[in-house]
């Protein structure tokens, strides 16, 4: 998180006006961006970088790229978020660049999705990526509304997840889990007991609201 904050490209007036997406082909969705992309390139850039899934079709999709790092990725002000096999685990460091994500609608999710307005901090497409290119070239035509989404993007992602506030997330997790077992763990005369710090010391009080209903 910290070494993208750090890497967040030229500044916005300098950057590619084009959708930048590389990953492996772990959903259909992510083959039809591809193709997408071959169809348009000047709104799309789109590759695969490892294919594992789907049966490989160079006539189709073409050769795979060379992996990229994120570094790389905030040259273009638009980045895409698609789902692979779960949620794609890069939303968090994509809003904390310098751009603007398009995030797919999706039934995944991570815990501080809750706390993100669509439009806001983030632009929604739909999961079959039908108005993707629509969306884009919206997005050519209203410059000053796309970087007011990367800049509050970015500012959630700074605030809020930084490595501390998701070892805190993670601690009242297990704090609640262990909370509702219903028989408790028996210890044998070989178990260490590992002192922990009160809760006290845990200052992200906002964990506390319930967005999802799994435990």
């Amino acid at each position: 998180m910290f070494s993208t904050q750090a890497n967040t490209g030229p500044s916005w007036e300098n950057k590619t006006s084009r959708a930048f997406w590389r990953g492996r082909d772990s959903r259909r969705e992510r083959l039809d961006l591809v193709v997408m992309s071959r169809r348009q390139p000047e709104l799309v850039d789109a590759q695969l970088t490892n294919m594992f899934f789907f049966p490989k079709d160079e006539k189709k999709y073409g050769e795979l790229a060379r992996h990229v790092s994120f570094f790389e990725f905030f040259k273009y002000k638009y980045q895409l978020n698609i789902d692979g096999t779960v949620a794609a685990y890069r939303f968090p460091y994509l809003l904390s660049g310098d751009a603007v994500v398009f995030k797919q609608e999706s039934d995944y999710y991570e815990h501080f999705y809750g706390d993100l307005e669509p439009y806001v901090h983030y632009w929604p497409i739909k999961h079959d990526l039908s108005d993707l290119l629509k969306t884009l070239r919206w997005a050519k035509q209203n410059d000053a509304t796309m970087q007011e989404v990367a800049r509050n993007g970015q500012r959630y992602a700074r605030e809020n997840l930084d490595p501390a506030s998701i070892l805190c997330y993670h601690v009242r997790l297990l704090q609640e889990y262990s909370s509702r077992l219903r028989s408790k763990p028996k210890f044998t005369k070989d178990f260490e007991k590992v002192e922990q710090p009160s809760e006290g010391n845990c200052k992200c009080q906002k964990y506390k609201k319930q967005v999802h209903e799994e435990l």
